[in-house]
């Protein structure tokens, strides 16, 4: 009896030893945000901005390097815009002299990759999976000949636009000691290295341009983003209360977050009570003293949060008594400060511009109030 038990432990752990993990293609885990006809439009858009207005070269947008140190992969905005997949390691590539468009992949996704554990990274194949290119309606080439190409455009010398992140002058990388630096400053450090004829030009207003009209399906997700905070929030105001600490608040409103479908936070939850409230935001999302405070009858809380879906965010700002019930002199802040709101609210239309709302706000501000804010 005990050499069968035995045999049988052997065999059943060989054959666990041995068990393959399946390969698992791209999109057995998740599907396009978008249709690939609107996927299509935007690149197209981008390039007829950007020849009517007398650029020429290639298009660049890189995406995010797939190593992760813990968190989850979150793809690059433009590149998620333009084709909406999560590949990691690769660049879009658009050709304004005969307006096409490819992707410029590994043959694997590296995150999938281990040689020492191969049973359990079997790898997830990228080039060669022609769901890819099927589904999101754009053509893959292998990263390996991204090199050939731009050596082709150095020796024409010719102009490789990007999206420095801004107006104005292209970021470079610095020499600084210490910097943390986008996928777009690392590629062109490397474009920069191995190809010497290049020129470079941001297309920043370009793709701001594009970006800034919304769509339908845009709006939708935009939509679900705001709905999830607002009904994480109206969570964590039940529990508000003199003795509750803010740290408690955050963690009700981010479980609540996951819970309705968000896939990771806008940024750092603030959440901040009594003194805590006067604190600039830069310091409350990094500071923990500051986010643990235990709120107390008579103060207000301030919740400024908001979370991500499908990488369109929400930032959403409320405040509320600890003790239930606004004093007089809060309630008489709370509302002037929604009737300015909703003067704001009226004065918004199409053609305005920031410096206008910012104009209109100075204006119907009360003096009082101003005087405190110098």
């Amino acid at each position: 009896m005990k050499t069968t038990i035995a045999l049988f432990i052997l065999l059943f752990s060989n054959a666990f030893l041995f068990a393959q993990t399946p390969v698992q293609s791209y999109f057995e885990w998740t599907e396009l945000p978008f249709s690939k006809e609107e996927l299509k439009q935007r690149r197209e858009n981008l390039m007829n901005f950007l020849i009517e207005s007398e650029k020429s070269g290639l298009a660049v947008i890189p995406t995010n390097d797939g190593f992760s140190f813990g968190e989850t992969f979150r793809q690059a905005d433009d590149f998620y815009y333009f084709t909406g997949l999560e590949l990691p390691n690769a660049i879009l590539v658009l050709n304004l002299e005969n307006k096409s468009a490819s992707i410029f992949t590994p043959e694997h996704d590296l995150r999938f990759e281990n040689g020492s554990r191969k049973n359990d990274f079997p790898g997830r194949p990228l080039l060669n999976d022609e769901s890819i290119s099927d589904k999101a309606g754009i053509s893959l080439d292998s990263i390996k000949d991204f090199a050939s190409v731009m050596n082709t455009e150095s020796t024409k010398e010719n102009t490789v636009l990007i999206n420095s992140g801004r107006q104005g002058n292209i970021r470079y990388a610095s020499e600084d000691y210490i910097a943390t630096y986008s996928p777009v400053q690392v590629l062109l450090q490397a474009l920069q290295n191995k190809h010497k004829g290049l020129k470079y030009e941001n297309m920043y207003e370009a793709i701001a341009n594009v970006r800034m009209i919304k769509s339908k399906a845009e709006i939708e997700i935009i939509r679900k983003a705001a709905t999830i905070t607002v009904e994480g929030i109206k969570q964590s105001a039940k529990k508000i209360k003199p003795g509750v600490d803010e740290r408690y608040l955050e963690g009700i409103l981010e479980g609540d977050f996951k819970i309705n479908g968000s896939q990771r936070l806008a940024f750092g939850s603030i959440i901040k009570s009594g003194p805590n409230s006067h604190w600039p935001w830069r310091i409350l999302a990094t500071h923990y003293n500051r986010r643990n405070r235990v709120m107390e009858s008579g103060d207000l809380v301030i919740f400024d949060v908001g979370c991500e879906y499908e990488q369109y965010v929400s930032d959403i700002g409320r405040t509320f008594p600890v003790s239930g019930k606004f004093t007089e002199r809060q309630k008489e802040i709370l509302v002037m400060e929604t009737n300015i709101a909703d003067e704001i609210i009226k004065f918004l239309k199409p053609g305005i511009t920031f410096k206008d709302v910012q104009t209109l706000t100075n204006s119907i501000i009360p003096d009082d109030v101003k005087n405190i804010c110098k």
